[in-house]
């Protein structure tokens, strides 16, 4: 054990902290507990809820978002700040974020990320936050308006199901 008073007794576990923090556990079993408790939405039914009022949370970074494109509609919260630009308490929320009852879908490239994001933002008492099962390659698979940057495809990815108006896909209030 290292004397007293080092970094590594500073971070030595202490006695009677939640178990939590200190029981080792896999990232899939980290997952699975993060996902209990809310109903994640394939990617048409995150596209609905934008057009109904909710936000598409995009929490990729800028380089990922270059690589592999974006959802027409969405707005760039970058993960480092998503909790900050969402909670409605915050002096540093979005405009829009307003309430806890808000919509709130948030994507990533395969919704791995997203679930766990999601499970921060129900902490803060979002309790209409979800996550797009599959993420942005979800998303474009399923043919939903997605921007690509001069790198990747040029066009507007064709809206899928007729039953999604993707011009109202960008109406997001901002």
């Amino acid at each position: 054990m290292a004397p007293s008073g080092t970094t590594s007794s500073l971070l030595d576990p202490t006695p009677g902290l939640d178990d939590l923090a200190t029981t080792p556990r896999a990232v899939d079993q980290l997952l699975a507990e993060a996902r209990e408790g809310w109903r994640r939405l394939p990617a048409h039914l995150a596209a609905l809820a934008l057009v109904g009022g909710g936000l598409l949370v995009d929490i990729r970074p800028e380089a990922q978002r270059r690589a592999e494109g974006e959802p027409v509609g969405a707005i760039t919260i970058e993960r480092n700040v998503l909790e900050w630009r969402l909670d409605p308490t915050s002096p540093d929320r979005l405009p829009v974020v307003t309430d806890h009852e808000l919509v709130v879908v948030v994507i990533c490239s395969q919704g791995y990320a997203s679930s766990l994001a999601v499970a921060s933002l129900r902490q803060l008492g979002l309790s209409r936050a979800t996550d797009v099962i599959g993420g942005f390659e979800a998303w474009h698979q399923a043919g939903l308006p997605s921007r690509f940057h001069s790198s990747g495809p040029t066009e507007l990815a064709p809206v899928a199901d007729p039953g999604v108006d993707a011009g109202r896909l960008g109406e997001v209030r901002r």
